[in-house]
């Protein structure tokens, strides 16, 4: 006797059951915070830092970017803006022994991004001198003080922006204003699901098994 197709039909059923094109709670939303970048060398791009500005010590020579903008996490974060090249933005920084030099775009973000009642700046680029073994901290207190940072050393203002706040979560539909031209979202680079994809289509895997599961039990009767 032919077996009936059932693993099939369970699997379409459940996954149209769940939200697939939608996303996750958790998702909607984000945390306003400044965002940190190094400019690849290669291609010229924004690749996450995998360090904090105090533990990472840059080249004479490098690249640094700051956003402040809604994300949801470093996978979600956005890119600075803007053109930066370290033979301009340093043009006028002369080399100096036992210094290096270091480029950074410093980009405030939005009006969608800023928090209530506070306009952001306008996006600069500066060329920092500091000492040989300097941080990305160093060089951004060269450029860009005040700066303030919360209990736990997150970085919650540049050039005294935004007033307060740090981290605080926020909805990311407010951050759609935007006048945002840039390349946009940093998303994974292999394609992967967003975060609400991954849930859902990680409870329907998990019910698809545990209903295959008692259909095999049912058989074995």
């Amino acid at each position: 006797m032919r077996r009936p197709r059932v693993l099939p039909a369970l699997l379409g059923a459940l996954l149209l059951a769940v939200p697939l094109g939608g996303t996750a709670q958790a998702a909607d939303d984000g945390y306003r915070y400044w965002s940190f970048w190094e400019r690849k060398k290669d291609d010229g791009g924004w690749a996450y830092a995998t360090k904090g500005p105090s533990l990472l010590r840059p080249g004479d020579g490098d690249v640094l970017g700051f956003r402040f903008a809604v994300s949801e996490d470093s996978a979600d974060a956005t890119r600075p803006r803007g053109e930066i090249a370290f033979d301009a933005a340093c043009a006028r920084t002369e080399e100096k022994s036992g210094t290096k030099r270091v480029a950074l775009r410093l980009d405030f973000g939005t009006r969608g991004d800023a928090p209530g009642g506070e306009d952001p700046p306008r996006a600069r680029t500066a060329c920092a001198r500091i000492d040989e073994d300097g941080s990305a901290a160093d060089a951004l207190a060269a450029v860009a003080e005040p700066l303030r940072y919360n209990s736990d050393s997150l970085l919650c203002a540049i050039d005294g922006y935004p007033r307060k706040g740090c981290g605080e979560q926020a909805s990311k539909e407010e951050s759609k204003d935007s006048g945002d031209s840039s390349p946009g979202k940093k998303k994974d680079d292999d394609g992967g699901m967003s975060s609400g994809l991954g849930i859902a289509a990680g409870v329907a895997a998990v019910a698809v098994l545990g209903a295959a599961a008692l259909w095999q039990a049912r058989r074995r009767r």
